[in-house]
């Protein structure tokens, strides 16, 4: 009897499922979210789908309920060819004017830059007029990828003023761009205003973040200045589950009613 006991008490610990009034995949589910939140350190792999059916005795399909009902709860996070992995905590900003790079060591994190593409073409009609460039005039380029501590964070795309930045594409494009126009050129962003959306990542938006097609991502585009001149118009796309924003509002002293974000470092 002795033995027959400790046998039980080890399928108890095993975890695994019996008939009962809580389905299968609910009970599976509870024990990934105990094993996500308690046992596993953030952006850590869960084991496969076939290794949880072989450990709890249940169908791949009851595996990848519960799976997806803790995605779905932003517990767990699909990588696409890699696996499932616990979330890392929301890196949260409060808006401000300060580069990436900037922004994660602030909050103790590693930032790392990949630059994907850099070149000098004409902008769009949009760009032009935000950065008050001539007809047919060009601007600066830029597609890079942002990291914080080795996880793909955000992907960027958007324009410099050419006019005012002389030869920045010969520089280091995988730094702080704001410290690189100050040292550099003198130039400092001061003020900027931003448009904030959510949206499905597209593919390429996608593979780049690591994510499924369609995942949600933050949309930021900002126009930024320096000494009253359009100097940045940047869009960036952040994976929505692991960046948040947090602002600050209040009412508009002029009594319009309308609510704006303090901006102010963090």
């Amino acid at each position: 009897m002795a033995a027959r006991g400790t046998a039980d008490e080890s399928r108890r610990a095993e975890g695994v499922l019996r008939d009962g009034p809580m389905p299968k995949h609910a009970q599976l589910r509870e024990i990934l979210r105990t094993l996500a939140s308690e046992e596993l350190l953030p952006g850590s792999p869960v084991p496969s789908e076939r290794e949880l059916a072989v450990r709890y005795g249940v169908s791949r399909l009851t595996v990848r309920e519960a799976v997806g009902q803790l995605v779905a709860e932003g517990l767990l996070v699909r990588v696409r060819g890699k696996g499932t992995f616990t979330t890392r905590p929301r890196v949260d900003s409060q808006l401000h004017l300060a580069s990436f790079t900037e922004d994660m060591l602030r909050r103790g994190m590693h930032p790392e830059t990949v630059l994907l593409e850099a070149a000098e073409a004409i902008p769009p009609e949009d760009t032009a007029e935000a950065l008050g460039l001539a007809p047919r005039g060009t601007a600066y380029w830029l597609h890079r990828l942002r990291k914080a501590d080795g996880a793909p964070m955000a992907v960027e795309r958007g324009w410099y003023h050419a006019g005012l930045l002389p030869g920045l594409l010969h520089q280091d494009l995988t730094d702080s761009m704001y410290t690189l126009l100050d040292r550099r050129y003198g130039v400092q962003l001061e003020t900027g205003t931003q448009t904030v959306l959510a949206e499905g990542a597209d593919a390429d938006t996608a593979r780049l973040l690591g994510v499924r097609p369609g995942s949600p991502v933050l949309v930021f585009r900002r126009i930024a200045t320096a000494q009253g001149r359009p100097i940045e118009d940047m869009t960036s796309w952040y994976r929505g589950d692991l960046y948040q924003v947090t602002m600050q509002l209040d009412r508009d002293p002029s009594g319009s009613g309308q609510h704006r974000p303090t901006i102010r470092p963090t």
